[in-house]
């Protein structure tokens, strides 16, 4: 397959080209390989709970129909989906808990190299825990909120507090269906206990259940793991960066930092201008230290710190390619294992910093709250004395980066919009309710080698911002965009009238960059916010937005789009979820569901039918609500 059929990415396109001419398998041509895939496995019809199976269970009819212990299709499809939505819910929350903890160690003074930075948003997070702040040293509201958060993940009954934060009429809704989280890791236990062979047999049950599991993770997990991170990293504020493979420096010391994890990386930016490793890289030949990332490890210090992005997640592998990396240090979640092969055929040294992602024969220097600035600096160093074994006719970095702006936050829109001294979403509802704004759309989620590269992403925003709807997003789809232009005020170009009007007099993007995927709580919030503005509904199921996940791979991408259909949003993926081997289950989620919770999905790998999708799904809820016409005519 050639480069260009593999990705619209110019410099990626590079890379594969390079990679070929080198002989470096990459996850494309890895994907190639194992065809044709699972057609059991891609339905969902495959059930591996005992072992008295493996059991497949025939998609025609003509064969068996039930497992051997007498499970159906449905409900061998629920079960998968629900240990999928398991999986990912635990990724996100398992991000969170270790945030509260690295929070708790330094409010104890444990953990020296952190602090709280973002006091307003300290105090704004406690008085949702109920903790009182007077007469406290900051110290000790950052405890005892550190301590809060840790106990919701234990906690065996009573409900989230975060998922309290939810309008009114969505909270009682969760509260009847019985799907209100009780504790964190207690759903994601039951989870796995009731797809044990033998327990839940009832889909409609399973995927209710599912849908608890997920709220742990967008309402719990995720959304504790963005307020702590905020609070000791600083709350983002929009500014300027670089993307792109380009933003790599072939003179400079690069240092790749990869995961979705925020601790360490934000010590690496800032053991890169400690003069004493400024003077040993200029030692070594290099005019200094060049931190770029890639995932959502990268989105967390482009939005703090302005921290060029190298990549999203199929670029990952590429940036070795490069032969301009000295280090690449890697955390959790999206590591492709294949790294190391690819490290191996070049100089850079691949480094793993997490108890839970280790890969054979690589080193590994592990994280510990404690000693952050000392690892940090110890990993920085090993890529300082890297540099000298670069090989220069390995060396090839393209030059394509590209100028985007990041930072946005549900609270900057009270200012971005109203001002200061009059912080407000009215004007954001009002831009809504008159037309000039059609709706809001969340664009979310991963690459996957099935779909050409950043092809959906881009596709799917520019269609829905030429609709006037403006749309946020977080995680590699950000990237994605960012990659195309869009995330640029100039971006306004491509949007309508209404919304490209907008823009130009706030001087903002028509996209969003929210950050990485456990800030899609952002989403969440902002969504909250507007509902509590007044003028669009009672319940998130009213306002006229809609989401989506075009290139999606990842089991939490499962977790995150049922999180966003159990808070009453209609969600479209570019790939089906496999469960298309029962009819029924496909039918109560693209269908039922919306009469149980307001929310249902589609499957469109189309992205611009998707996006139409979503368009008309929005101009419902704007007749639901009888708002006036969209203002302009579309371009």
């Amino acid at each position: 397959m050639k480069s260009t059929e593999r990705s619209i990415d110019s410099a990626t396109q590079k890379m594969l080209q390079k990679a070929e001419a080198e002989n470096i398998k990459l996850s494309w041509d890895r994907f190639e390989l194992i065809q044709p895939q699972c057609k059991f496995g891609q339905l969902g019809i495959c059930c591996t709970s005992c072992h008295m199976g493996p059991c497949r269970i025939s998609p025609s009819g003509e064969t068996q129909q039930t497992g051997v212990c007498g499970a159906t299709k449905d409900t061998i499809v629920a079960r998968n989906l629900l240990k999928r939505i398991a999986c990912g819910a635990s990724a996100h929350s398992d991000h969170g808990r270790e945030v509260a903890y690295t929070l708790l160690l330094a409010a104890k003074g444990k953990a020296h190299d952190y602090g709280i930075t973002d006091r307003e948003k300290l105090h704004s997070i406690a008085k949702i825990y109920g903790i009182s702040v007077e007469e406290k040293s900051i110290e000790k509201v950052a405890e005892e909120v550190a301590r809060t958060a840790l106990s919701e993940f234990g906690q065996q009954e009573g409900e989230l507090k975060f998922a309290l934060r939810a309008p009114k009429k969505r909270v009682d809704l969760w509260r009847k269906l019985g799907i209100l989280p009780r504790g964190i890791d207690r759903e994601i236990v039951e989870s796995l206990h009731r797809i044990n062979m033998g327990v839940d047999c009832d889909y409609r049950n399973i995927i209710l259940h599912g849908m608890r599991c997920a709220l742990v993770d967008g309402w719990g997990g995720s959304m504790i793991a963005t307020e702590l991170q905020d609070i000791m990293f600083g709350s983002p504020t929009p500014l300027r960066a670089k993307v792109n493979l380009g933003v790599l420096k072939e003179d400079w010391v690069n240092i790749v930092v990869h995961g979705h994890q925020p601790s360490l990386s934000e010590m690496a930016v800032k053991a890169a201008k400690d003069p004493e490793l400024i003077e040993l890289a200029k030692k070594v030949g290099a005019e200094g230290i060049n931190i770029a990332g890639i995932c959502c490890t990268a989105n967390e210090i482009l939005m703090r710190h302005g921290i060029p992005i190298a990549g999203n997640f199929l670029q990952q592998e590429l940036a070795i390619i490069t032969g301009a990396v000295e280090v690449m240090m890697v955390d959790v979640q999206c590591i492709m294992p294949a790294l190391d092969d690819i490290a191996s055929c070049y100089h850079t040294q691949l480094i793993t910093t997490s108890p839970k992602t280790k890969l054979p024969g690589v080193t590994h220097i592990e994280f510990k709250e404690e000693k952050a600035y000392q690892i940090a600096k110890e990993i920085l160093k090993r890529g300082i004395e890297n540099f000298k074994n670069r090989r220069k006719e390995k060396v090839n970095i393209p030059n394509e980066e590209m100028d985007l702006v990041a930072g946005f936050t549900a609270e900057y829109v009270f200012r971005m919009l109203g001002g200061k001294f009059r912080a407000t979403y009215r004007p954001l509802n009002d831009a809504i309710i008159s037309g000039r704004i059609r709706g809001v759309a969340g664009v979310v989620g991963c690459n996957n080698p099935k779909i050409k590269h950043d092809s959906a992403h881009v596709a799917m925003v520019k269609e829905l911002i030429k609709h006037d709807v403006l749309v946020l997003q977080t995680g590699c789809s950000a990237i994605a965009c960012a990659k195309a232009g869009l995330m640029k005020p100039e971006a306004a170009e491509f949007a309508g009238e209404g919304l490209r009007e907008i823009c130009e007099a706030v001087g903002c993007p028509p996209v969003l960059h929210l950050g990485a995927c456990v800030d899609n709580s952002r989403i969440l919030i902002a969504a909250t916010n507007a509902i509590n503005e007044g003028g669009l509904g009672e319940d998130l199921s009213d306002l006229p937005a809609a989401g989506a996940a075009p290139e999606w791979m990842s089991e939490k991408a499962i977790a995150i789009g049922l999180y966003f259909v159990a808070s009453g949003v209609f969600t479209v993926f570019g790939g089906v979820l496999p469960v298309l081997g029962s009819s029924n289950v496909t039918e109560y989620l693209c269908k039922e569901l919306e009469s149980v919770c307001g929310g249902k999905y589609a499957f469109e790998e189309d992205p611009i039918k998707a996006a139409h999708l979503m368009v008309e799904h929005i101009n419902k809820k704007r007749e639901a609500l009888k708002l006036k016409p969209v203002m302009y005519k579309r371009r």
